[in-house]
């Protein structure tokens, strides 16, 4: 895909330095040259010096054949008038990093499909450090309605040896709450476990559940035996 982002901040280069690794074309926009020369020179990105809502420039960085658009510029009023210009010409997907929550609603009229709040996550993923220490890591969908935790299954614990089939059974094992991924060790990929999967100690699970049951699926996975 040929992906356009508006920005060459740390975000917008380390969002093009991924993408580009991961197989993308990606046209840098921002109006300062050291970082346009940097983006090209470490990772191969097209870079375009010019302001990202500058009509101009951005037909001169392709968007109307661009698949997807990422504003992460340094204002909400500028990622909003890239917006506004993306859906103008008609980029199919449009991303935009937003700083304060005002700019919600006037995201997503101007035809912003994702809306990332930075401030948000960061906060968000402090709070869950503080609050689940257990948790390798934890994704929020829907809003927040669901949950999917990453969790470290220890030697002596309840569930190893166990199969998905015989945790699923078990009364203590929240309602609604599924296990959806295993990875046996840090080196093996991940993979989609079916109810004869055991569960091995150090092994690592995915699990999808409701946010007022995270406690509960973290005292049952890591309770002893």
């Amino acid at each position: 895909m040929y992906i356009l982002v508006g920005g060459a901040g740390s975000v917008g280069l380390s969002l093009a330095q991924e993408l580009i690794e991961l197989g993308h074309t990606v046209g840098v926009i921002d109006i300062d040259p050291v970082a346009c020369r940097y983006a090209r020179e470490q990772f191969g990105a097209m870079a375009f010096e010019g302001s990202a809502v500058n009509t101009e420039v951005l037909l001169e960085a392709g968007i109307r054949k661009a698949d997807s658009m990422a504003a992460v510029l340094r204002s909400d009023a500028l990622n909003l008038a890239m917006v506004t210009l993306a859906k103008h010409y008609g980029v199919p997907h449009i991303l935009s990093r937003m700083r304060h929550r005002d700019f919600t609603e006037p995201l997503r009229i101007a035809g912003a499909n994702h809306i990332v709040s930075t401030v948000d996550i960061g906060v968000k993923t402090m709070v869950n450090a503080i609050e689940f220490p257990e948790v390798e890591s934890m994704m929020h969908f829907e809003q927040g309605q669901i949950e999917v935790l990453k969790l470290l299954i220890p030697n002596n614990c309840y569930v190893v040896g166990r199969s998905v089939a015989e945790i699923a059974q078990d009364f203590r094992f929240p309602k609604g709450t599924l296990i959806i991924g295993y990875q046996p060790h840090p080196k093996d990929d991940l993979m989609i476990p079916n109810g004869s999967t055991v569960l091995e100690p150090n092994s690592t699970v995915l699990i999808v559940t409701k946010p007022d049951s995270i406690h509960q699926v973290i005292d049952f996975m890591e309770g002893c035996a």
